[in-house]
């Protein structure tokens, strides 16, 4: 990504003490034309945003600000982000605290992993070589660690050693097909939502030990609301996660429904049932795989067009009609007095659970991830 346009999106809130000597030091450090600083305030009655303008006007317009209203962390994050890649034109975003909590030096050694290939460098507190700050309090030391862990276990991060840091260099592409301007999360679970829709989208994840310092001036943000939202919106992760299968079953419900329908229809016409059965399952695939294409798998990035899937969607069809006609036509054999929309609806359930698995991994399979 040789000549990238780089931007460090910076949310703050009553910084007046940090921020102008933070930029200073980031300006020092970053002296590439193609390097931006924005500055995303929120209202700080501290006077931030008017200490930020008197910077401004001591640099070559490489400092940004942004302001808008209070809504949290994650909606600062968000603007801040969609305005740097739409606005300025950054290729890689880094984000980073404005308390000094993040060394500001460190941040060269995440832009050096995404140049060199990875999707998202997190500079992180708990891989191996990195560290906390030893005047760190005892509570937010198990906040801090136990957040990360319901992250890992019941958010689905796995792999991840820090899903709750706020250092992270980011390429842009990779936060557009995340869709980052459509992230709800408002507090510190921000990170762990992005996280979570990046490793979705396939991104090559690299972790790089920091050191975490305690701020020196001004006060956490981190309050119950936030701890509780955390713990809500990680659930809602988890959720979301097995949202596809749900969705599946569901419209396989309005597939059972179209097949036993057309078949009690059809015999009720005068039919033969051998001849209904599959007339019936097949009215039933071609809805499904509309509801599927659209609906179940819509938010997919998928390896194929319509048309490849389409076809791949046939196959598999005929293979699940082939086994719920055999279950039909032999219950039918074995009993034949007992009533034909009963062995109907007996051949739909080895049929759905394959049809779910074939079209799942290989109809509607997602891009592969890289690394």
């Amino acid at each position: 990504m040789r000549g990238a346009k780089i931007c460090f999106v910076i949310p703050t809130y009553n910084e007046a003490l940090n921020v102008n000597p933070l930029l200073r030091q980031l300006t020092e450090l970053y002296r590439n034309p193609d390097v931006a600083f924005l500055v995303v305030d929120d209202e700080s009655p501290d006077g931030t945003a008017h200490l930020v303008k008197e910077f401004m006007e001591k640099v070559d317009g490489r400092v940004r600000l942004l302001q808008g209203k209070r809504r949290g962390l994650g909606d600062a994050y968000v603007r801040g982000i969609t305005y740097a890649i739409n606005n300025l034109g950054a290729d890689i975003i880094v984000q980073m605290d404005a308390d000094f909590s993040h060394d500001p030096a460190a941040a060269g050694r995440l832009l050096d992993r995404v140049v060199g290939g990875a999707d998202v460098a997190i500079g992180s507190r708990y891989v191996a070589g990195g560290s906390l700050d030893k005047r760190w309090h005892v509570r937010r030391r198990l906040l801090s660690r136990w957040g990360n862990r319901l992250a890992r276990w019941i958010g689905g991060l796995k792999g991840v050693s820090d899903c709750t840091a706020g250092f992270k260099a980011i390429r842009a592409d990779k936060l557009r097909e995340a869709k980052i301007e459509s992230v709800q999360a408002r507090g510190y679970v921000f990170q762990v939502e992005l996280l979570h829709r990046l490793i979705r989208c396939g991104a090559r994840v690299v972790e790089e030990p920091i050191h975490f310092r305690d701020r020196e001036h001004g006060e956490t943000k981190l309050g119950m609301s936030s701890m509780l939202e955390f713990f809500f919106n990680v659930l809602l992760l988890r959720l979301r996660s097995h949202l596809t299968f749900i969705k599946f079953s569901l419209t396989g419900i309005c597939g059972v429904f179209v097949n036993l329908g057309s078949f009690f229809i059809l015999t009720e016409l005068g039919l033969h049932k051998f001849l209904a059965s599959p007339i019936a399952i097949l009215a039933s695939i071609i809805s499904n795989f509309l509801m599927n294409n659209h609906w179940t798998f819509g938010d997919r990035v998928m390896t194929s067009r319509k048309s490849v899937r389409g076809f791949k969607f046939i196959v598999v069809s005929l293979t699940t009609l082939l086994l719920s006609y055999t279950v039909f036509v032999v219950l039918s054999m074995l009993f034949p007095k007992v009533l034909p929309l009963l062995f109907q609806a007996a051949g739909i359930v080895p049929g759905a659970l394959l049809n779910y698995y074939l079209n799942s991994r290989w109809t509607f399979r997602e891009a592969p991830r890289e690394g």
